[in-house]
């Protein structure tokens, strides 16, 4: 069965830090608050369905690569 969402912060970090860039780029780069991008990040908060799509644009991957656990980035 499918797991959903747990990884999605650490798979947003690892992209992130592949590319250089701080919490405050990103932010400024998808129209966050940094703050909210870091319990992201850490777990905390899930992001809306915008920002994935957002995310998966920007980084170039899909969404399902960042949503499903089990799919790994390439």
């Amino acid at each position: 069965m499918s797991s959903y969402m747990t990884r999605f912060g650490e798979k947003l970090r690892v992209l992130r830090q592949q590319q250089n860039l701080t919490l405050r780029q990103l932010a400024n780069l998808l129209d966050v608050h940094y703050t909210h991008l870091n319990n992201i990040e850490i777990g905390k908060r899930r992001p809306s369905t915008i920002l994935v799509l957002k995310i998966a644009d920007l980084f170039n991957v899909t969404a399902d690569q960042l949503m499903r656990d089990e799919l790994e980035l390439e």
